[in-house]
């Protein structure tokens, strides 16, 4: 198994999403890429903490190759914007991805040059592609969230994402 973890956003909609891709086993909301350890979900959203909504995805590399989750990554957000997804916004809110190896920042600074390369956005991509940093698992309530309470997610979904042939 491997690790990925990409911030697009409120992480209730980036779970569920990869949730729903063959090959993921495991996909956990959680907390990237700030100053302080162990945050909660209020100092994270003070926009102080510098952490990212991110979600860790462990997957069998055997079902499904990191390219493909990170074309995934491109197609279920909007990497333009600028700390902000749809109606959140704040430093939180980023696009980021966390690279676990060489390999992986490879394949995500390759696809964001492929991307720019090839016109379909007509903004800057603002996905910044880092090293990994420690992940902090969120609060349980944050877990499987859209799937415990039956709400809908501000992304979109990936039998949603299939239907249309993306």
């Amino acid at each position: 198994m491997e690790k990925a973890t990409f911030g697009a956003g409120c992480f209730w909609g980036v779970e569920s999403f990869f949730r729903g891709v063959p090959g993921v086993i495991d996909a956990v909301s959680g907390y990237a890429g700030g100053v302080n350890d162990n945050p909660t979900y209020r100092q994270v959203c003070t926009g102080q903490t510098n952490h990212a909504e991110v979600v860790e995805v462990t997957f069998d590399p055997s079902q499904i190759a990191y390219g493909r989750l990170v074309d995934l990554f491109f197609k279920m957000h909007d990497p333009t914007q600028v700390n902000r997804q749809g109606p959140d916004f704040g430093t939180q809110y980023r696009t980021v991805i966390f690279t676990h190896s060489p390999a992986q920042a490879e394949v995500a600074k390759a696809k964001i040059a492929e991307l720019t390369a090839s016109g379909k956005f007509s903004r800057p991509i603002a996905t910044t592609v880092e090293d990994a940093p420690p992940f902090w698992r969120a609060e349980e309530y944050h877990q499987r969230y859209v799937e415990k309470n039956n709400v809908p997610s501000c992304h979109v979904s990936f039998g949603e994402l299939e239907r249309h042939g993306h």
